[in-house]
């Protein structure tokens, strides 16, 4: 195994288990994970959309993250074998 090929796999391993985290932390419809963490945190409607914003930029980023070190792993080995 290359260098390359294992920082990929750890980038995409931490991205996919931080993607999975990320989505679940989303609220519904004012029932979820996010919403219960901003009520204690802040008694506010703005808390919540400030909470709310920055899980977005968070699961977006950890998307791209995922996608790039899959599209990266596919080209570096396109056989879709790792064993030399």
């Amino acid at each position: 195994m290359t260098a390359l090929l294992v920082v990929f796999l750890i980038l995409w391993a931490v991205s996919g288990v931080g993607l999975i985290v990320f989505v679940l932390l989303h609220s519904g419809k004012g029932t979820g994970l996010s919403d219960m963490i901003a009520s204690s945190l802040y008694s506010t409607q703005t808390g919540t959309n400030i909470i709310e914003k920055n899980l977005d930029r968070i699961t977006i980023i950890l998307a791209v993250v995922f996608l790039v070190c899959l599209i990266a792993l596919m080209f570096v080995y396109p056989q879709g074998t790792i064993s030399a």
